[in-house]
């Protein structure tokens, strides 16, 4: 893909990472206030826009000029786009990559859109919040918990199935959101919320993550590159390309950032580990020998 194909491909948020060395105070203040509530905080008049971020007219304009655009009507079109994009279904996603799709076979097509995904999304992982995030899910004195959505359940099933071999109290709710505010009753203060939250967003997740943050609960949120609106309140967010030439986005970037983790997690509390996985294949060559006694 060539630069400005890419550049076109990239939603603000991520040219507001990726460009915020070049930013002003004031174009930073204005940045955050619109990642705090992504995209809607854009798509007002310029002159709302900067009197809620407390900064100039002007201002607003100069960030749009400096993230790429022409001017602020076309930074707004580029957000309302991006709201379009979250609220493509299957079908619809299936139909814009069909019309449009090269005689290259579906896997290079797919490798292609892949391996795109992941370009994009480690430039916009920064290296500290990362080992930020590690730290906290590495820390055995705080309770992990983790929730999926409808698409994203089995993300959070395997993550949780290497957590719980890591270390202790790791918990995994359910999917069925009528049973979350049991396992709301035993998050505390300073505990962390992994959530996976993608585009068509589920808002019973976003209420969930809310109650939790004002008990004190650091979540951490797997979301795409449009942002889930759980975003605004979240101690650290991984921003993932998830698009793919397919009805269905790609889980490949999400699962790879999990997998980064688990491995760091591994490294950093290695001997504990170790010892839990010994514990752990005693047990299981315990229970198979008493099954096979019965």
């Amino acid at each position: 893909m060539t630069p400005r194909a890419q550049s076109k491909s990239q939603t603000v948020a991520e040219r507001i990472r990726l460009g915020s060395t070049r930013l002003t105070p004031a174009e930073h203040k204005l940045a955050n206030a619109l990642l705090a509530n992504y995209p809607v905080a854009g798509l007002s008049s310029i002159t709302e826009f900067a009197k809620a971020a407390k900064v100039s007219t002007p201002t607003a304009l100069r960030l749009a000029k400096k993230l790429g655009f022409a001017g602020f009507p076309s930074f707004q079109a580029a957000l309302r786009g991006e709201v379009s994009a979250q609220l493509q279904d299957p079908i619809a996603r299936h139909q814009r990559w069909s019309k449009d799709a090269p005689d290259a076979h579906v896997l290079n097509r797919f490798a292609d859109a892949v391996m795109e995904n992941l370009r994009g999304s480690l430039k916009l992982v920064d290296h500290r919040s990362f080992d930020g995030i590690a730290d906290l899910i590495a820390d055995h004195h705080q309770a992990v918990h983790i929730v999926g959505g409808r698409i994203t359940m089995p993300l959070a099933e395997y993550f949780h199935t290497h957590l719980h071999m890591i270390r202790p109290h790791v918990t995994l709710m359910p999917a069925s959101p009528a049973a979350w505010p049991q396992y709301l009753l035993n998050m505390k203060r300073g505990d962390v919320l992994i959530a996976f939250d993608v585009r068509r967003y589920d808002q019973r997740l976003a209420e969930f993550a809310d109650l939790a943050h004002r008990r004190k609960v650091r979540i951490v949120l797997f979301t795409d590159q449009w942002m889930s609106p759980i975003a605004g309140i979240a101690t650290h967010a991984f921003p993932l390309r998830i698009d793919a030439p397919s009805g269905w986005d790609s889980n490949v970037a999400t699962l790879f950032m999990i997998e980064a983790l688990i491995a760091d997690i591994v490294d950093r509390r290695w001997p504990e580990t170790e010892q839990r996985i010994r514990e752990l294949e005693g047990l299981t060559s315990a229970a198979g020998r008493l099954r096979r006694n019965l």
